[in-house]
């Protein structure tokens, strides 16, 4: 079975969850949040589960759905609970499974564990999503040496948005090995767009 595959950003806001519903419709696969910090009522999974047109995806239930809009360990504090990363468990799938991390790699899901532990403990490979802006290349080259410093496979490098070549072919000379995938903005998301985009990428 295929590893799962784990969307993370270089940072907040970077389109995670309009990459992760591209992505499931692509592969038609299932999709998980283990981590949902504020609008629960407005969630990630319920935003994928809207955009997405196959009948094939199963979106499995959070670990944890908190309340407030905070890094998963301030959330958590103030719903006066702890994440425990043992309770975070892969759903049982026999489909490819894509897995949206919460904000980036070095989140902190309590004091002691961290978002890209938990890459580690699903033994999963990485799509990380780029964004253009003043500090990206930053952001991007930082969240690309702690992939290789932890061993973990980065299988593909998106950039998110409007192009920018001065930066992405920086960027891109340290992922080598790495598949590159550019996805132009999208807006006024429908499921027709989703579609056209899955249908326009090759993974």
């Amino acid at each position: 079975m295929s590893k799962p595959i784990f969307v993370t950003g270089i940072g907040t806001g970077v389109g995670k969850t309009i990459i992760s519903a591209i992505l499931v419709e692509k592969l038609k696969a299932d999709y998980w949040k283990p981590i949902q910090a504020g609008d629960p009522d407005q969630s990630d999974t319920i935003t994928v589960r809207s955009l997405v047109s196959n009948p094939v995806s199963h979106l499995h239930p959070e670990a944890y759905r908190l309340t407030q809009p905070y890094s998963p360990h301030k959330a958590a504090a103030l719903d006066n609970i702890e994440i425990d990363p043992d309770k975070i468990v892969l759903p049982q799938t026999d489909n490819q499974l894509i897995i949206e991390g919460a904000g980036g790699l070095m989140v902190p899901l309590n004091n002691n564990y961290l978002m890209i532990d938990l890459v580690r403990k699903f033994d999963a490979e990485v799509i990380l999503v780029s964004r253009n802006y003043l500090g990206s290349i930053n952001h991007t080259l930082l969240s690309i040496d702690a992939l290789k410093a932890r061993g973990i496979t980065l299988k593909a490098l998106i950039f998110n948005g409007n192009n920018d070549n001065f930066s992405e072919e920086l960027i891109v000379r340290y992922a080598p090995n790495s598949l590159v995938l550019r996805i132009p903005e999208i807006l006024n998301l429908k499921k027709a767009d989703i579609l056209s985009a899955a249908n326009h990428i090759e993974l």
